[in-house]
């Protein structure tokens, strides 16, 4: 579980020294419009997706690891194609290839979390492992913006030095140890289709999870607008750190709470902050606003990301959670994907419009499970 961590925190050190400035050096370096920072993060989105429902379902029959490991070598290849990009079709192939191999890794290695974690303390794991992870969202930002100044204010650079801790993250996976599934390649294809006839619960939790997907685009699209607001590179770089710093911070607390009470309770504060937050950054008009929001953020997806994950695997059979989480992430990456397309189609300059709408509806989202959690709970959920 610590090594898993360990991994995770090295690639997203990596990872996020890239994305916070990668939207500007698409549109600012490559001249690229900001539709297309839409198209490039749901196209890599959605193949991540997609991919985990292959993934996931291929790690049921056989051993995790070797999927966790091509995943994460994958991701390395992508950030050195971004360091090489030219033109933004090749930031478009670098994100895919990055994504792929996300899209190859998460759902094994989320269900080889659940696999030697007791049911009473999914939560704690998840949210452990997204803390873990997302302190290398907090070192990323910040190593990124004390190299920014270091090289002169030069991106291509920075993109080749983050290529160091993702190569650093494959490497640890050697201290990753997989308990052996007795389960593994005896099933019958009977049984296998027998466990694939999921509970109820887990398709009606995965049609509100694809609904907010359809309004959740990318969060590069977020830093754009921070922007757009007035915000240079090194603030962008800060004000994504404390993002993350308050996303790693929580993320641990709110997986154990969602052990004690019910995941959707939780999970409906999140969409409740996320609405704050967006109809908040489509209504602001100064900079002041990006400080106090995106912080806020980090809120909503220390009560969701972690809490989702466990949400699902309560809802699927203890020998499918990889298919589980495999199906509820390529559905929600899918939907994404058109959130990042009609997002970025009705940018138009400020982003207003699109923000509002997603601000919108999540509200009445997180109303509505607020209201009604019944509808979406199952047998093996927190009572």
């Amino acid at each position: 579980m610590k090594a898993l961590g360990a991994v995770s925190f090295a690639q997203d050190t990596a990872s996020e020294m890239l994305y916070p400035v990668l939207p500007v050096f698409v549109t600012t370096v490559l001249g690229a419009p900001p539709g297309v920072v839409g198209l490039i993060e749901g196209v890599a989105e959605a193949t991540a997706s997609v991919t985990k429902a292959a993934s996931g379902h291929l790690s049921d029959r056989h051993r995790r690891r070797p999927f966790v490991t091509a995943g994460y070598g994958l991701s390395t290849v992508g950030k050195l194609l971004i360091a090489l990009a030219s033109t933004w079709p090749l930031v478009l192939v670098a994100r895919f290839t990055d994504r792929l191999g996300k899209g190859i890794r998460t759902s094994p290695r989320d269900a080889l979390i659940a696999d030697v974690t007791p049911t009473g303390a999914r939560g704690r794991a998840y949210g452990l492992h997204r803390a873990l992870d997302t302190a290398g969202a907090v070192a990323g930002p910040l190593l990124g913006l004390g190299l920014y100044h270091l090289l002169d204010e030069q991106l291509r650079p920075l993109f080749l030095i983050a290529v160091v801790p993702a190569v650093a993250s494959v490497a640890l996976i050697a201290l990753v140890h997989e308990r052996p599934r007795h389960d593994v390649g005896t099933r019958t294809p009977r049984a296998r289709w027998r466990d694939q006839h999921l509970d109820p619960g887990y398709w009606r939790t995965l049609g509100f999870l694809t609904v907010f997907g359809l309004v959740n685009f990318a969060d590069a699209l977020l830093i754009l607008r921070a922007e757009e607001l007035g915000l240079s590179v090194s603030a962008i770089f800060v004000v994504y750190a404390l993002y993350n710093a308050v996303y790693a911070s929580l993320s641990y607390p709110a997986g154990t709470l969602s052990d004690r009470i019910p995941r959707d309770r939780l999970y409906a504060v999140g969409l409740a902050v996320f609405a704050i937050t967006y109809l908040g950054l489509g209504l602001a008009t100064s900079t002041i606003w990006v400080w106090v929001l995106l912080p806020l953020y980090g809120v909503y997806t220390a009560l969701t990301d972690g809490i989702s994950r466990a949400w699902i695997v309560d809802l699927a059979p203890t020998d499918h959670t990889g298919a589980a989480l495999g199906i509820m992430q390529a559905t929600t990456g899918i939907a994404s994907l058109i959130a990042g397309i009609w997002a970025g189609l009705t940018w138009s300059g400020t982003g207003r419009t699109p923000l509002l709408v997603a601000g919108g509806v999540t509200a009445v989202l997180a109303a509505g499970l607020a209201l009604f959690p019944q509808k979406l709970r199952g047998p093996g959920t927190t009572p």
